[in-house]
C-alpha cells in the first residue's frame, strides 16, 4: 500500500472510531427523560442510537418504554419503545447482573396484569421467560384464562425453570377448557411428564386420508410369515 493510500485509510479509520466514540459517549449520558424524547423522535437513526442505549439507563426505563409502547400511534416509534426493552433486558441477563436483573424484573411483572394492552403484557411474559424465576409463575398462569393470551402464558411457564412453572402447567391442564388442553399437555410433554388420555396434536391428521389405522395383530402374522423357520423347527 502505498504512503498516500495508507494515510487515506489510517484518517478513515480515525474518523470512523470518532463517531463511535461520540455514539457511545452519548449512550452514557442518556437519561431516562433523553431517551424517551429520542425513542419517540421521528428520525429512525435517532430512535436507533437511544434504543441501543436503552440498556445503560436500565431497569427504570421499563414502565415509560412499555406506555410509549401501549399509547403511540405511530408503529415505528411503538416498536423502537419494544426493541429498546429488549436492549435492557439483554443487557440485565448478563453474567453479574444479578442486582440489575432483579430490579427488571420488578418493574416488568406488574406489566403483566390485567388492565393492560394485550401487547404489553405479551411482551412482559416473554421478557420475564427470559431473566426470571418463579417470581413470574403466579402473574404468568393467571393469564391461562385470558383467551387472547393464553398460548403465550402456557409457553412462558414451559420455559420457566423449576417445580413451581410446573405444577402451575399441571393445574392450569386441570382448569382448562376441552380445546385447550392439549395445548397445555404439550407444554408437559416438553417437560418429561406423561399426559394419559390427551391426544398429542402433532400425530392427529390435519388433512383427510385414506391411510387405515394400523392393525397391530395383522401386522404380527405378516411379519412371521416373512419371517424363515430355523432347521428342526415342526410345522
Amino acid at each position: 500500500m502505498s504512503a498516500k493510500k495508507w494515510k487515506g485509510a489510517a484518517i478513515a479509520t480515525a474518523a470512523i472510531s470518532a463517531a463511535l466514540a461520540s455514539t457511545a459517549k452519548a449512550a452514557d449520558a442518556l437519561s431516562l427523560d433523553e431517551l424517551i424524547a429520542k425513542i419517540r423522535d421521528k428520525n429512525d437513526k435517532v430512535r436507533a442510537e437511544a434504543m441501543f442505549g436503552a440498556g445503560k439507563v436500565g431497569a427504570r426505563a421499563v414502565k415509560p418504554l412499555a406506555e410509549v409502547m401501549a399509547t403511540d400511534a405511530d408503529f415505528e416509534i411503538a416498536r423502537a419503545a419494544r426493541r429498546a426493552m429488549w436492549q435492557i433486558v439483554r443487557s440485565v441477563g448478563r453474567p453479574g447482573a444479578d442486582r440489575e436483573r432483579k430490579a427488571t424484573v420488578a418493574e416488568l411483572l406488574p406489566l403483566v396484569g390485567e388492565g393492560r394492552p394485550a401487547a404489553v403484557r405479551r411482551e412482559a411474559m416473554w421478557m420475564l421467560s427470559e431473566i426470571a424465576g418463579d417470581e413470574a409463575v403466579a402473574p404468568a398462569a393467571a393469564v391461562l384464562k385470558d383467551k387472547e393470551l393464553r398460548e403465550d402464558a402456557r409457553m412462558v411457564l414451559q420455559r420457566l425453570p423449576g417445580e413451581k412453572s410446573l405444577a402451575a402447567l399441571k393445574a392450569g391442564l386441570a382448569a382448562a377448557p376441552e380445546d385447550f388442553k392439549p395445548n397445555i399437555a404439550s407444554s408437559l410433554r416438553a417437560r418429561g411428564v406423561e399426559t394419559p388420555g390427551i391426544p398429542n396434536e402433532r400425530r392427529v391428521p390435519k388433512k383427510s386420508t385414506d391411510v387405515k389405522p394400523l392393525d397391530e395383530a395383522q401386522l404380527e402374522k405378516e411379519k412371521a410369515a416373512k419371517t424363515p423357520r430355523r432347521r428342526g423347527n415342526k410345522q
